[in-house]
């Protein structure tokens, strides 16, 4: 049973084992919304997120005997590569079942550790339960990787960081998946400041939590494709669930376009490159999604292990949701200088053409006419209004690219 005994034995533990991660205050976002706001950045933690705590400290609490033959989980990412490098770091075979559309960075960086990486079904909850199949069968340990005490008391270190070093703290939000995180965190932190405000966040795309606390039991959700994969869970944990019940003060929701402009805005105005999963706190708060935020606030940074190809699309869309990128088909008469003519008309506009695709063979164009389909980069939504209003103007035929 997870206690706050547990969490400080965790912290003697991990102390010369994991980094004391960075609490980072934001100028830039204190100054937009009203009160001091403070990134923990576990986005900086060695394997780049919090679960290297609670694998780590679940790991070294165990006899040599119970690791002999190794250990085995499931996870989105995340959790797999704090298992790999504890794994490693204690010389155990470790084999780690992952969802089949996991980032490859994340698989990559799991197989890197020593890990035997094993890609099934489509999400989490699929790969948990090839993982515990097999668990049997291999005769190894199963690290659950939100769901047990050791794990849930790993994670409350971070709690416990918050405090030393700002005790005074009134609000600190946590990215929920099954649970394990904010379950450490908030009995660390209302043991001994009971008035802290623990405020759970979720993707509306897995939205178990939220509708858990809301029936005052465990509910199952759909999970639908995410930008935070590494908290998209059908339900919480049946230990995670009634410490959030008694602790967790609110939770809320965010859209997928609401994450990707958070990522965007942490790399642009922090220099913090965050996962999806990691970067929901913010989207909450930038969104109001969380009323009556008062005194000093703490974004919880859950990781930032995402590849290069997610980036590209997360910044096209987080681009696109800010009213900052612009796609457009125009269409033109097939004479000499029509392009030549668009373009200039657009320069005209003080926006910039990103890419352009000029089509004069379709067959659903009108003979004599040609199709142009453009990106552009805008200043933001009334400058986007103002291109399309300005190339109206000059009669161009403007729809969504088909």
């Amino acid at each position: 049973m997870l206690s706050y005994e547990l969490i400080l034995e965790a912290s003697e533990r991990l102390r010369k084992r994991v980094r004391r991660t960075e609490l980072i205050p934001s100028h830039h976002f204190s100054a937009r919304l009203g009160f001091p706001l403070l990134f923990k950045c576990e986005n900086l933690q060695r394997t780049g997120a919090f679960k290297i705590r609670g694998a780590l400290n679940f790991m070294t609490s165990q006899s040599r005997e119970a690791l002999r033959r190794g250990v085995i989980t499931a996870s989105a990412g995340n959790h797999a590569q704090g298992v790999a490098y504890a794994a490693d770091l204690l010389t155990v075979p470790a084999v780690i079942y992952m969802p089949e559309q996991t980032p490859l960075l994340k698989v990559f960086e799991t197989r890197d550790l020593g890990a035997e990486v094993i890609l099934t079904g489509r999400n989490f909850d699929e790969a948990y339960l090839a993982a515990r199949a097999a668990e049997g069968e291999r005769g190894m340990l199963f690290v659950h990787p939100f769901d047990d005490p050791l794990v849930m008391a790993g994670q409350g270190t971070i709690g416990l960081e918050i405090l030393e070093e700002l005790p005074d703290v009134a609000n600190i939000l946590v990215p929920v998946g099954g649970g394990g995180l904010i379950a450490g965190v908030a009995t660390a932190v209302k043991e001994t400041h009971p008035h802290v405000r623990i405020i759970a966040v979720e993707s509306v795309a897995a939205p178990s939590l939220h509708y858990s606390l809301k029936h005052g039991a465990i509910l199952e959700s759909p999970v639908k494709a995410t930008l935070a994969d590494g908290i998209a869970v059908k339900k919480p944990g049946m230990n995670t669930f009634p410490i959030m019940k008694r602790l967790v003060d609110d939770s809320v929701l965010v859209e997928e376009e609401e994450i990707a402009l958070a990522i965007v805005a942490l790399l642009e105005r922090t220099k913090l490159l965050v996962e999806g999963a990691g970067a929901v706190t913010l989207a909450a708060l930038l969104n109001g999604r969380v009323p009556g935020i008062r005194g000093k606030t703490v974004c919880l940074l859950s990781g930032g292990n995402t590849d290069v190809k997610t980036i590209a699309t997360v910044v096209e869309r987080g681009l696109l949701a800010a009213g900052r990128y612009l796609k457009l088909r125009v269409e033109l008469e097939d004479l000499p200088g029509s392009l030549a003519r668009l373009a200039a008309d657009i320069a005209a506009t003080r926006s910039n053409i990103f890419h352009i695709t000029h089509e004069r063979r379709s067959l659903t164009l009108p003979l004599g006419r040609s199709e142009v389909l453009l990106e552009l980069e805008t200043r933001g939504p009334e400058h986007i209004r103002k291109v399309i209003e300005e190339l109206g103007v000059k009669g161009y035929l403007l729809s969504a690219p088909r």
